[in-house]
């Protein structure tokens, strides 16, 4: 088979580090107008910008002064802010020039009953454990607006949450985000409109670098993000563009398109388009904002993901990925277990190298958080093509839906898979866990019987011009499909044994060589 074509094509296709594709001719901020009317100086209103003082009070009057005037833009010069809570308004644009940093204040273990940054806001009890702590709060954050529109955050400055809690127990001496006076965001914005995060970078942004709930016409533009949790969590928002970005978050998901129950009802993600990004999830934090890239251990298991999910309740439509570079990470995940549809997903022109689990995981399931009678939802019309993943860990991409509710309609077209491989036939044997209401992750169902496809509970697959290597000898087929109809595989390039079905109907291979084409009603258990 044509294993050099496969390696040799994704390595010319790869960025080198540092480089995020399409972004390099914007690297830079764009410069600042010449007429500076409407723009007000935070040192105005008594900033300092030492980093000892704490100077959100006095941002947070500029920012009152220009909204007073009907808006304008609160301009930041080099210098660092040490702050809590920022309140943004509307019409406000933030502008942060190069060499300055607005710096998130430590607030102490036991947290600040007076003082710190803003207090999580009430919740109504009735859906507050549909989503997790951080998903339901916004005003404890380090920038913050709600209801707000036409709001931008722009230049080439830095925003460094150091301050900020992660909600993570491995943090001795960090305050955890339940406590007084604690913030666990960067960013975070809920119902608004006509948002731009445009060339700022962010450094160790707490759970999230970016919560936007319920935003509808947001923009993030050329930001690089360098962080410790998520990166950006696009939350039931609509027409969102996510443009030019470099993610790097090895302990959480990079880019990650949400639909949570946390507006108090259900409301779809939908019309998203994600271009000419970088996510990784495989160097120190820190050390993409530095220049430095340094690499984690080989032995890390870095995120960094882009990931439709895990909180899924009002679904997903009209998603376009393309362009994206996925380097030291856990691929493409789409998710929905909480009672939404996702459909309509087109992801094309994908470069991966060194994907940690599954390269390719979709999963319909039936964790079903959310109020009582949430349905199973469903997972459909989703296209992939032209996709290039190369040295990817054990697991093989994955399509699993459940019993009674099969993933539908699928077209994965033009894709090559180089997997690390080294398994025996022995696992030919394995029956995978239903695992139908756990947490989705690729590592789930344990152990695969395939090397470049695991099928399970799917109607209506197209498999099209696909190529799977393995860096080591491996038993198993290449395809696996288990309880499936409707399959067709076209043009399969592969080692022997090729494809293996489990009480699969109305399967079809059809290649260029028609001595290997084959039309299967049904089949209990057969190998090809």
């Amino acid at each position: 088979m044509s294993r050099r074509r496969l390696v040799t094509g994704v390595a010319a296709a790869l960025v080198v580090p540092g480089v995020a594709p399409g972004i390099g001719a914007r690297a830079m901020a764009a410069p600042m107008p010449a007429d500076r009317s409407g723009w007000h100086d935070v040192r105005r209103f008594g900033a300092k910008g030492d980093g000892v003082a704490i100077d959100s009070g006095a941002v947070n009057a500029a920012i009152l002064h220009a909204a007073s005037r009907g808006g304008g833009t609160v301009h930041l010069p080099a210098g660092v802010y040490r702050c809590y809570s920022i309140r943004l308004s509307s019409r406000i644009t933030l502008h942060l020039d190069p060499g300055a940093t607005i710096l998130a204040a430590s607030v102490p273990f036991e947290g600040m009953t007076t003082g710190g940054y803003d207090a999580a806001e009430p919740i109504d009890p009735s859906y507050r454990d549909y989503q997790d702590f951080g998903h339901s709060h916004w005003h404890n954050a380090l920038i913050w607006g709600e209801g707000l529109h036409d709001v931008a955050i722009v230049g080439g400055g830095l925003i460094d949450g150091a301050g900020l809690a992660r909600d993570w127990g491995d943090e001795p001496g960090v305050a955890g985000s339940r406590k007084p006076g604690v913030g666990d965001k960067a960013i975070a914005l809920k119902n608004c409109r006509g948002v731009i995060l445009r060339d700022v970078r962010i450094v160790r942004g707490g759970w999230f670098c970016l919560l936007a709930t319920g935003v509808d016409r947001l923009l993030i533009d050329n930001v690089t993000v360098d962080t410790n949790r998520d990166g950006f969590d696009i939350d039931c928002c609509r027409d969102v563009r996510v443009v030019g970005c470099t993610v790097n978050s090895p302990y959480d998901d990079g880019i990650c398109p949400k639909s949570s129950f946390a507006l108090g009802y259900v409301r779809a993600t939908e019309k998203v388009v994600i271009e000419r990004c970088l996510v990784t999830g495989g160097y120190a934090v820190g050390s993409v904002i530095d220049g430095s890239w340094r690499r984690l251990p080989p032995t890390f298991n870095g995120t960094g993901r882009i990931k439709c999910g895990t909180e899924s309740n009002g679904g997903f439509r009209d998603i376009v990925i393309r362009d994206c570079v996925f380097d030291q990470s856990r691929g493409l995940a789409l998710e929905t277990v909480d009672g939404g549809i996702i459909e309509d997903i087109r992801v094309t022109d994908i470069k991966m190298r060194g994907a940690q689990t599954s390269p390719i995981f979709l999963r319909l399931g039936r964790r079903l958080r959310g109020p009582p009678g949430t349905p199973v939802g469903g997972l459909r019309r989703v296209t992939i093509r032209n996709l290039i993943s190369r040295d990817a860990a054990i697991l093989p991409s994955t399509i699993a839906g459940v019993v009674g509710h099969p993933v539908e309609d699928i077209e994965i077209a033009d894709v090559q898979l180089h997997q690390l491989g080294g398994q025996s036939q022995t696992l030919l044997h394995y029956f995978p866990a239903a695992a139908e209401d756990a947490y989705p992750e690729p590592g789930m169902f344990g152990a695969l019987p395939a090397t470049g496809l695991w099928a399970r509970d799917v109607r209506n697959l197209v498999l099209r011009d696909i190529e799977v290597a393995t860096t080591y000898a491996d038993r198993r087929p290449a395809l696996w499909f288990e309880r499936a109809g409707g399959v067709t595989v076209t043009n399969l390039r592969s080692p022997a044994p090729a494809v293996g079905l489990r009480k699969v109907t109305d399967f079809r291979r059809k290649d260029a060589d028609a001595a290997r084409n084959v039309a299967i009603a049904a089949a209990e258990e057969r190998m090809l």
